[in-house]
């Protein structure tokens, strides 16, 4: 696992043992970037289920301002820290603890230009259908959100405020995106004070 492009390019990452954690391959993740890459520069990054955070700090690598990782496993929070240390970009910000309640409050860096998720096989349907309707609480006017999931699995239900696109599929793996489109969206990233 290694961030792929950016400021960090070619930086070696941990990840803990076991299926708990499964790294995005090189390929879904530059094919994924390529495609966000207008949208991240001093964007306000989301990453939930963040695992050993590889999507998150690649986005940070690639010019994100800042990326919240919410994550509640600790080998994954352990693995986490010590690519934040690793990688040595500002921006950062651990949030410990499960996806859903994280949501139910206030998360640092909000509101998000850019949502990225990799739920566990496990996450049911219904389950992600309500992390997605609490999540719409967290979003910028122009936000975009984008679930991986096993390509075999159903696409996710989206709230009426967020419009998908067609899933795009890379052997095993589905991305799936949508974004909040609302008439007085600004296309360009969200700018915060630091």
């Amino acid at each position: 696992m290694r961030v792929v492009a950016g400021a960090a390019r070619g930086r070696r990452l941990v990840a803990p043992r076991g299926l708990d954690v499964r790294p995005t391959t090189d390929r879904v993740k530059e094919a994924l970037f390529s495609s966000l890459q207008p949208r991240l520069p001093d964007a306000a990054v989301l990453d939930l289920f963040a695992g050993a955070g590889g999507l998150g700090l690649e986005a940070l690598s690639r010019g994100a301002a800042t990326v919240t990782f919410v994550e509640r496993a600790r080998p994954a929070l352990e693995a986490l820290r010590r690519n934040l240390d690793a990688v040595g970009l500002p921006g950062g910000h651990v949030v410990t603890g499960d996806v859903h309640r994280a949501l139910e409050g206030p998360l640092p860096g909000a509101p998000y230009d850019l949502v990225l998720a990799d739920p566990p096989y496990e996450l049911t349907d219904d389950e992600l259908t309500t992390v997605l309707d609490v999540l719409v609480g967290h979003l910028a006017g122009h936000a975009t959100v984008v679930i991986e999931r096993a390509a075999r699995d159903a696409a996710p239900r989206w709230p009426a405020e967020l419009l998908p696109e067609e899933p795009r599929r890379y052997g095993g793996t589905a991305l799936h995106r949508a974004s909040r489109a609302t008439p007085d969206a600004d296309p360009s990233p969200s700018r915060r004070a630091p």
